[in-house]
């Protein structure tokens, strides 16, 4: 009897580690991000067609090298927070010769501030505004082995921009800008008390929540079966080593109980995340809102597609709520 329920015991435990292990391998391969040698490999392995063609170097190569470039070029100013569970954030600050405003730009995931806003940067430097590019938790010089998709990431934005506020002495207006996973992560940050002096946020081709773009990466490029099992099981690793719930990494609430203008921008031909993400943020925003959908544009290249019509909406956004209090 004593060795039957051994081999029971043993079974059983097998079941559990390969039903988990699947789970872990998925969590692995888009939540855990430390910085070690190993993560060279594996984001090498990550970077496959379908990734190639949603990033701005596969038809604007030369203008994303040529923005990235500028960026690096200027005299940044090294900045530093703690966040709210003891992780050293940082951010590039570039001041404006002539500011008007404060852009806290929040860049996507497992991007850069200088690659995702390098067709935006220069122009609004230009035009009046001092531009913070953050690096998110496991990106660049901060801290981090996990992302958490906005679930953390959403009180890093309300800290970065209680950073501004109080170096903001001139009482400037404020925007939080945000692109894909970081775009998801400034809408969050609505949920939160922030500055009065934030005016409004930009959104470009966010998601609505970790779980549902989790899901669709699944099913459409990893033909991942039985979906939400293996979100279950990855939701389990969150919460025992990122030390979040994949539920806190949504914005419906958020725009719900939003009362500040958003400008929504987003591909038609995204494929990274899908558009009807922000026809959803955009239909459940309670605040004054404006959603631009661009035709032929992937994910991250509507400033490129429709240059011009892009920045006259920026511009027309600063312009419209600048002296909004």
């Amino acid at each position: 009897m004593k060795n039957k329920w051994i081999k029971v015991s043993a079974v059983i435990t097998g079941g559990i580690s390969v039903f988990m292990a699947l789970g872990w391998s998925f969590f692995k391969l888009v939540v855990y991000c430390k910085k070690s040698e190993k993560k060279v490999d594996r984001k090498k392995w990550f970077t496959f067609s379908k990734m190639k063609m949603n990033h701005p170097r596969d038809q604007y190569e030369e203008k994303y090298e040529k923005g990235k470039a500028w960026c690096k070029e200027q005299p940044m100013q090294d900045c530093y927070l703690e966040s709210t569970d003891g992780l050293i954030l940082h951010a590039y600050y570039l001041p404006a010769h002539h500011p008007k405003r404060y852009i806290l730009l929040s860049h996507g995931y497992k991007g850069s501030g200088f690659g995702d806003f390098a067709n935006v940067a220069k122009f609004l430097h230009e035009n009046g505004c001092n531009l913070l590019f953050i690096d998110q938790r496991c990106c660049g010089l901060s801290q981090g082995e996990y992302i958490t998709f906005g679930a953390k990431e959403q009180y890093d934005i309300q800290k970065w921009a209680y950073y501004i506020e109080k170096r903001n002495h001139k009482r400037f207006p404020i925007y939080l800008y945000g692109e894909s996973m970081g775009a998801a992560a400034v809408l969050m940050s609505l949920n939160h008390d922030l500055p009065k002096d934030v005016r409004g946020v930009i959104s470009d081709c966010g998601f609505c929540s970790m779980k549902n773009q989790l899901r669709n990466l699944a099913a459409d490029w990893f033909h991942i079966h039985w979906i939400e099992l293996m979100l279950f099981r990855v939701d389990i690793f969150c919460r025992i080593l990122g030390g979040f719930r994949m539920e806190e990494a949504d914005t419906t609430e958020a725009l719900k109980n939003n009362s500040r203008p958003i400008l929504f921008f987003h591909g038609l031909n995204d494929t990274f995340v899908n558009p009807k993400n922000s026809l959803y943020n955009y239909h459940i925003c309670m605040a004054p809102k404006e959603i631009v959908m661009i035709p032929g544009a992937r994910h991250l290249c509507s400033s490129y597609r429709k240059e011009d019509f892009y920045r006259k909406k920026l511009m027309g956004f600063f312009e419209k709520y600048d002296s909004r209090r």
